[in-house]
């Protein structure tokens, strides 16, 4: 049912899950650990899945928050709970309040869980490769450092996430991300098809953490595309499947 990281497994009074899609009640496509809000999937399955998962962080359903995502650089502050309707619009979530597991939701993206074990803050952020490319994991860390976080203190574990075996991008794609910076390009080697690239995701997510200070970092190098253990928004599409599951990836604070 989930997948823990050993770097974070090690901070005391921290609780963390990179959850699998198995140990839930969803059918059919959804099979069966769907955490996902804005999925076709039956409404009831996904409300009984995230109380699974809550329980598992050792939180109430109603402190197991995760965010609307919208592929942006933007990062929030939690400091108490928030029900579906009132989720707020952003890819990433800080917090220094124990007893709030903060997640992110993927489906082929990356997922990094952040914690600071002195300042006791933690984070979570959702980069796929618009939000990797545009800041979120700066903002994250900047996040944090709001709250009394340092980031030469911060650990990170990236999460599974579609690997560049799986990835295949068009060129302009490529001519995005190397417009952005000539040195973007190592992350990108020929694909069989002419005209398209493999992309390194978890590659480039680890440049920019260590460009943004975070030396201390784990990766599960789990690829979800061809791992039927995790939902895969690429491989459903190959599949010709009409929606996907969804992952919730989370940490909380342990009451003190």
């Amino acid at each position: 049912m989930t997948l823990v990281s050993s770097l974070l497994s090690a901070v005391p009074g921290l609780r963390h899950a990179f959850f699998t899609r198995e140990g839930g009640v969803s059918q059919g496509i959804y099979e069966s650990l769907n955490a996902g809000i804005g999925s076709q999937d039956d409404p009831a399955h996904v409300a009984e899945n995230r109380r699974r998962m809550a329980e598992v962080m050792g939180v109430a359903p109603a402190n197991f928050l995760s965010l609307y995502q919208i592929h942006s650089p933007d990062a929030v502050i939690a400091d108490r709970s928030w029900d579906a309707a009132s989720r707020p619009r952003a890819d990433a979530i800080v917090t220094k309040t124990p007893g709030l597991a903060i997640g992110v939701t993927a489906a082929d993206c990356g997922p990094i869980l952040f914690a600071d074990p002195r300042a006791r803050v933690i984070g979570a952020a959702h980069a796929g490769w618009k939000g990797a490319l545009t800041g979120v994991l700066e903002k994250t860390v900047d996040a944090m450092e709001t709250l009394g976080g340092r980031r030469g203190d911060i650990a990170a574990a990236i999460g599974p996430l579609i690997r560049q075996q799986s990835y295949e991008v068009g060129a302009e794609f490529v001519a995005g991300f190397t417009e952005a910076d000539p040195g973007h390009a190592r992350f990108f080697v020929p694909s069989e098809r002419d005209g398209h690239a493999m992309f390194d995701l978890g590659g480039f997510i680890r440049m920019r953490l260590e460009r943004a200070g975070i030396l201390t970092i784990d990766d599960t190098g789990i690829d979800t595309y061809s791992s039927e253990s995790f939902f895969s928004y690429r491989r459903s599409v190959h599949r010709k499947e009409p929606d996907f599951g969804r992952h919730v990836h989370a940490i909380v604070l342990e009451g003190e």
